[in-house]
């Protein structure tokens, strides 16, 4: 029974994927997009290679597709269009593609029986594509602009992609990215007596492409463009624990039975219930702190000059009660079941240092975001 309920699940699942996938062809094709028709309907062909409406969406689309890409192809060769070579690598492709498609579906290859492919066009066109990006890339490095150099870094690397290692492009590809990268220098100094360790984690995070940060001593020739500074001034805990109370007056109507009326109707019997509840607090508070300074070496004046914190709280409550315990709710009762307790110096140490790290992450991602 098993065996036949899942096989009925993969039919159904089956069919409904046709149905949509006939749907989308069909629709595609009414809108003018021939390439997304002719591939819905050969991928309904593959799954099943008699099915009529993906047949005739196929005859249809398919010549439709080819003329419309090769006659964009021939009018931007026709044309002034700087990207006219790259669009044509772009258009000989997905007519490549087609045919990669087509002879991959059984269904599809008994309806177009002989697909048309631009394996020399494309060939042919690559190189020049090649140039056009070569071209591209030069006039960025021209510029002399850090984000124009981040340009030509990915005309050049679109340059080698049409043809590995077209003329100089690899080299001009290294130094378009050294170009566009921004160096910084980083210094992390320790003010206290605490050894916390090391905020070497943020900083590696925030490595990425144009982006290096390396320690302030490993720079000789090449200098940095911003000195990145990380002092940790210490950590501050309060002396003792803080402890407060109050006092909060309870009084509650309970019902403690019942009683039946003369004409037969039953009628709570109420109490009032009195209690004082004590309620105390016991707190005590942490701080971590550290001076996040970044400096523009060109002009040596500050981008970046603030201190970020971390702070970590303790706080305890417990209470203790007089009077008619029936009077205080299920919450105040559990309450009253604690004992007095005493904070861990280590865990609001390891709390504040965990939020300074968090906010000095978040700062220094805010700011090399527009990087």
């Amino acid at each position: 029974m098993k065996t036949r309920w899942l096989a009925f699940v993969l039919w159904l699942t089956s069919l409904t994927a046709i149905v949509s996938a006939c749907s989308s062809g069909k629709s595609a094709l009414k809108q003018g997009d021939y390439y997304d028709a002719v591939l819905s309907s050969v991928n309904r062909l593959r799954g099943s290679p008699q099915h009529k409406k993906a047949t005739a969406v196929l005859t249809q689309a398919y010549p439709l597709a080819i003329d419309f890409i090769e006659t964009g192809i021939q009018n931007g060769l026709h044309s002034n269009d700087p990207r006219k070579w790259r669009d044509a690598v772009a258009g000989y492709s997905r007519i490549n593609y087609l045919n990669d498609q087509i002879k991959t579906s059984l269904g599809a290859m008994k309806v177009i029986t002989n697909p048309v492919t631009r394996f020399k066009e494309l060939a042919d066109a690559k190189p020049k594509a090649a140039e056009e990006s070569y071209q591209d890339g030069v006039q960025s490095m021209m510029k002399n602009t850090r984000e124009d150099a981040k340009q030509a870094y990915f005309a050049f690397k679109e340059a080698n992609d049409y043809q590995p290692g077209y003329r100089e492009v690899i080299e001009m590809m290294n130094q378009a990215e050294f170009n566009a990268t921004l160096r910084v220098a980083y210094e992390e100094i320790n003010a206290s007596r605490i050894n916390y360790g090391s905020f070497q984690p943020i900083i590696n995070s925030l490595q990425r492409q144009f982006l290096s940060f390396k320690p302030l001593n490993a720079f000789d020739s090449i200098k940095p463009q911003q000195v990145l500074r990380l002092v940790f001034n210490g950590y501050y805990q309060d002396n003792r624990v803080q402890v407060s109370s109050r006092n909060e007056n309870i009084e509650r109507s309970i019902k403690v039975g019942e009683k039946k009326m003369p004409d037969g109707k039953t009628q709570d019997i109420m109490e009032t219930v009195k209690a004082t509840l004590t309620i105390f607090t016991k707190v005590k508070n942490a701080r971590s702190e550290a001076l996040l300074t970044i400096t523009d070496e060109a002009t040596h004046g500050y981008l970046q000059n603030n201190t970020v914190d971390g702070s970590a709280r303790w706080q305890y409550n417990w209470a203790v009660f007089k009077g008619d315990q029936r009077a205080l709710t299920n919450d105040q009762l559990n309450l009253c079941k604690r004992s007095e307790a005493s904070p861990n110096d280590n865990d609001l140490y390891n709390q504040a240092m965990n939020r300074l790290q968090e906010n000095l992450s978040q700062q220094l991602r805010g700011f090399y975001n527009r990087y």
